[in-house]
């Protein structure tokens, strides 16, 4: 039997994709969700997750900060809520950047050690031209801070009348990795077709600054996971589970469920683009 803290995955089975030891969740959340009732979604819960998944952090947003104009209230109870937990979860807060004085929020989130940034134009409705959207890529890139964007937060089937954002466009990443901003950007929630429509519609060297979370794929018996792993590469994908919006499991299923050709093949790790 494996011992206790050897890579998830690996103790699933023997070879798996591999996650390293300082593999972290970039997509969890915490705070209620306008639309519906999501259970226990506090960062008590989400060590117990993270804990049972055995991921040694987590990148965390404030979910109903995607839904305010101004995210500003919501990223003082993100870091209130985060303080007794700093030794496992890193806050990832929002930056609107069409609101007057981001770059105050953006300064605050350095000084509040922020891992991340988080954007989400479709609830703001910034169509893939707004120029605002460069800016802030540009500003994430001299901070060392990736910039997280989120296609979704429930498929089209069951999300509710009044959630009235549609998808976040290709376009969007297309244009921001065109810009030459040298940000990192990271595709949360986005499906195969997505992703393929984001990666083939760029340069090589285009590709090489965004990466994928392993969220939204289908595994088997579509597999879609797998082609994507074999045509894309591992090293585009970085592991997240969009907890409390989705299981936290499926993840880890899909990538112990990979076919034998995948196994031993690496996932990016986030924690190494951490500013020195």
């Amino acid at each position: 039997m494996a011992e206790r803290g050897q890579p998830v995955s690996s103790r699933l089975i023997p070879g798996a994709v591999r996650m390293s030891h300082t593999t972290l969740d970039v997509s969890a959340l915490i705070g209620p969700y306008p639309f519906r009732e999501v259970p226990h979604p506090d960062p008590g819960t989400l060590i117990g997750v993270l804990d049972r998944e055995e991921i040694p952090r987590a990148w965390v947003g404030h979910l109903p900060s995607a839904f305010h104009r101004d995210p500003r209230k919501g990223n003082e109870s993100l870091y209130r809520d985060l303080a007794p937990h700093r030794a496992r979860l890193d806050p990832a807060p929002v930056v609107r950047p069409d609101w007057p004085t981001w770059e105050k929020e953006l300064e605050r989130a350095v000084d509040e050690g922020a891992t991340a940034i988080r954007a989400y134009p479709a609830q703001w409705g910034l169509g893939p031209e707004h120029s605002t959207l460069v800016d802030l890529a540009r500003a994430c890139a001299k901070n060392e801070l990736p910039m997280l964007l989120t296609v979704r937060f429930e498929d089209s089937r069951q999300r509710h009348a009044n959630d009235v954002a549609g998808d976040l466009p290709a376009a969007t990443f297309r244009g921001l990795a065109r810009a030459g901003t040298r940000a990192r950007i990271v595709v949360v929630a986005a499906g195969r077709a997505m992703i393929e429509e984001v990666q083939w519609g760029l340069t090589p060297a285009e590709r090489e600054q965004v990466w994928y979370d392993t969220r939204w794929r289908w595994g088997p018996p579509e597999d879609d996971f797998a082609h994507l792993l074999r045509t894309i590469g591992a090293a585009r994908f970085v592991y997240g589970t969009g907890w409390p919006m989705r299981l936290a499991q499926v993840t880890r299923a899909n990538l112990a469920l990979l076919p034998p050709d995948l196994f031993g093949a690496r996932l990016a790790d986030p924690a190494s683009w951490k500013p020195s």
